[in-house]
């Protein structure tokens, strides 16, 4: 089976921003109250990114990841979504899979492990040894797992959606900042307002999975080719390459700051812009966009002196002087 083959189809940004309208539809109508954490998840589906969620439970966080696997058609043999629970007493190869031996066939054969889907939540992960986060880690970086010296490839559409209790700190492994440096995103979820908790209460006793059955779904074929036409087709600016660098590097000049962005960071970033200003009906990218995905994208990833409660400070006292400066030279 071939992961890693080329999109089939050929999308142009209209077409791209269809499909991409198809999945919010279908991802708004389950999760209910969710729409800003709904676009930064597409974002991230759409600039090969990955996202870790920090939530209380019950949030919502699996029904969005299982909406996304349900609204996925393929022609693979791979899984749309599975859900991996992470406990302590999980090992690497519960994740990746492991080598079986045949004694009629007198051979190993590898049985994948639950990695091995288009849409993967990894539920509690900071609740897990760093052994298996360091699995986690490749899987997330390189699409490919390791298992006894025998490199296997995920798909090209292998996105993690993984998540942590930020209040829920007894027996929990923190994530080391080379495993959070490959996340794209950190959204924090925060309980719903109350005419959106009212909205699901009237949904019961109908579950929430299938308010969205009568919508029409998008293929992995259609998700790749919007993915190859944000990256050819959405014009990225050396204004706005000049402005992440200048954030990025005012972040680490700062004070306040022990451990800046990394240059990861604004390599990710920048299809990230670019899937953004698709979902805003642009072909370009536009000074609106680093300030909106700034604080997602690089407050997971900043270390700050003792005392710093707020990295948001932070990065908007940093970024203002720059998005300012270039949306007046986009005006000219």
């Amino acid at each position: 089976m071939n992961h890693l083959a080329s999109p089939s189809l050929s999308l142009d940004l209209e077409q791209s921003r269809a499909v991409l309208e198809r999945l919010r539809a279908r991802a708004a109508a389950t999760v209910i109250g969710r729409d800003d954490v709904i676009e930064l998840t597409l974002i991230a589906l759409l600039s090969d990114g990955h996202v870790l969620l920090e939530d209380y439970p019950g949030s919502g966080k699996t029904t969005l990841a299982r909406c996304l696997g349900e609204s996925l058609t393929t022609s693979s043999e791979l899984a749309p979504f599975r859900r991996i629970q992470f406990t302590p007493d999980l090992l690497p190869s519960d994740v990746t899979g492991t080598s079986i031996f045949e004694p009629e066939r007198s051979r190993f054969t590898f049985r994948h492990g639950p990695i091995f889907a288009h849409i993967v939540l990894a539920d509690e992960i900071n609740r897990t040894s760093p052994k298996v986060q360091a699995a986690m880690l490749e899987a997330m970086a390189e699409k490919q797992v390791t298992v006894d010296n025998d490199t296997h490839a995920l798909d090209a559409l292998f996105f993690v959606i993984a998540t942590q209790n930020p209040l829920d700190v007894a027996g929990t492994y923190p994530l080391p900042t080379p495993q959070l440096d490959r996340f794209l995103f950190k959204i924090s979820m925060r309980h719903i307002d109350k005419k959106s908790e009212l909205d699901v209460l009237k949904q019961y006793p109908r579950p929430s999975l299938d308010m969205a059955s009568g919508l029409p779904k998008v293929s992995r074929e259609e998700l790749l080719a919007a993915r190859q036409a944000i990256r050819d087709k959405v014009t990225l600016s050396d204004a706005i390459r000049g402005a992440l660098v200048d954030v990025a590097t005012a972040l680490r000049n700062d004070e306040r700051v022990l451990q800046g962005a990394s240059t990861r960071s604004l390599v990710l970033m920048m299809p990230a812009l670019q899937a953004r200003a698709l979902l805003r009906g642009r072909d370009y990218v536009a000074p609106d966009d680093v300030a909106a995905l700034a604080l997602p994208v690089f407050g997971h990833r900043l270390e700050c002196v003792p005392g710093v409660l707020d990295k948001g400070e932070v990065i908007k006292a940093c970024l203002g002087p720059i998005v300012d400066k270039l949306a007046a030279a986009s005006m000219r």
